[in-house]
């Protein structure tokens, strides 16, 4: 398979997970927990990063929040970024307080004295600043100019926040536009990666819940992975937000950007199927959750799909009537009852 050539970004530092340039692709969630609340935080993040999470954002509200901060930062296992809207002494608090990136629209905090301020304080302690440019709150000039949010129109208003920041002299930059709309968040991304060098944080936000935000999240994520595009990802789901790890590792997975992990693979069932494969494939998937082993799985309905269409997986279940085949590498090693077969996989699996 010939490898997509990535597109050639900056390489910026949060915490201690460098974003861009020829770092992997990183995964990141955003904590849906008061933050003025610590200790829910704290396990929520927790619980995150042992999903696979290895940047976290907080929203910060207000200087309770922002002095919450201070615990959570010593504390979390992952870098956290601050999340602001319109306050910069709520960003300089959140500096203060020990973060590791800011996420914050230059544009959109007062003065240019104010923006300053702020920029030399993330430069002091080496904080990079996420711009984070949203189709639903676009410019009231550029709206006007366009008629409506377009690509055009949003990278505009990214590369003029970038403006901003580049005339203080600060470069280190990571870049979002993020819409609803999953074609032009694709459009918009393909623009931008070609008039800056900055490290982009992909997402398709406000995507919807775990089965359609699963969906658009990965047609749009993957499709930009796919050419090459992107340097760090949220999957953004109306739901446990541990939920989204689950996504994003399976899209990088699949577009073999990320190793590690379980490979599961099953058919889609079909008139040869005479076993209960969905609810076998569903209980091996699920067992499967915990293992961190290097393979590939395959739940196959029969034999057709099974050492067959399978043989590339390290190892596999093919139905027969009432019982089923375990194969290594497409090689039949056994043979089990249905009832048997979950038991018996797991087994083998255990002794690779």
């Amino acid at each position: 398979m010939k490898k997509v050539k990535r597109r050639i970004s900056r390489k910026v530092k949060v915490g201690e997970v460098y974003v861009g340039g020829d770092s992997p692709i990183t995964i990141q969630s955003m904590t849906n927990t008061d933050t003025r609340d610590i200790e829910k935080t704290l396990n929520q993040i927790n619980l995150l990063y042992n999903a696979g999470c290895e940047i976290i954002r907080c929203a910060v509200l207000d200087m309770e929040a922002a002095e919450a901060l201070k615990e959570i930062t010593e504390k979390s296992p992952i870098p956290v970024v601050a999340d602001i809207h319109f306050d910069y002494k709520l960003a300089l608090k959140s500096i203060e307080n020990g973060i590791s990136a800011l996420r914050i629209n230059p544009g959109n905090i007062g003065s240019v004295e104010r923006v300053r301020l702020v920029a030399q304080a993330c430069k002091e302690k080496n904080i990079p600043i996420r711009i984070g440019v949203n189709s639903g709150s676009l410019e009231k000039d550029i709206l006007e100019k366009y008629g409506s949010p377009t690509p055009e129109g949003l990278v505009e208003s990214a590369l003029r926040h970038i403006k901003i920041l580049e005339d203080m002299n600060f470069y280190d930059i990571v870049v979002s536009i993020k819409s609803s709309d999953v074609r032009m968040m694709i459009d918009c991304y393909r623009l931008i990666g070609e008039k800056c060098n900055y490290p982009l944080h992909l997402g398709v936000t406000e995507s919807g819940t775990v089965n359609k935000g699963t969906i658009k999240s990965s047609i749009g994520i993957g499709t930009l992975l796919a050419e090459g595009i992107g340097d760090t990802i949220r999957v953004s789901l109306t739901s446990d937000p541990v939920e989204e790890i689950k996504v994003a590792i399976e899209i990088l997975k699949s577009l073999g950007l990320k190793k590690g992990g379980v490979n599961f693979v099953s058919c889609p069932t079909c008139g040869r199927t005479q076993i209960n494969l969905i609810n076998i494939a569903n209980e091996v998937e699920k067992r499967l959750e915990s293992c961190n082993k290097d393979i590939k799985v395959a739940v196959m309905g029969c034999v057709v799909n099974g050492p067959g269409e399978a043989r590339e997986a390290d190892i596999g279940i093919a139905g027969g009537k009432g019982e089923g085949i375990i194969f290594k590498k497409g090689q039949i090693i056994k043979k089990v009852k249905e009832e048997e077969l979950i038991d018996a996989l797991m087994e083998e699996i255990n002794n690779l």
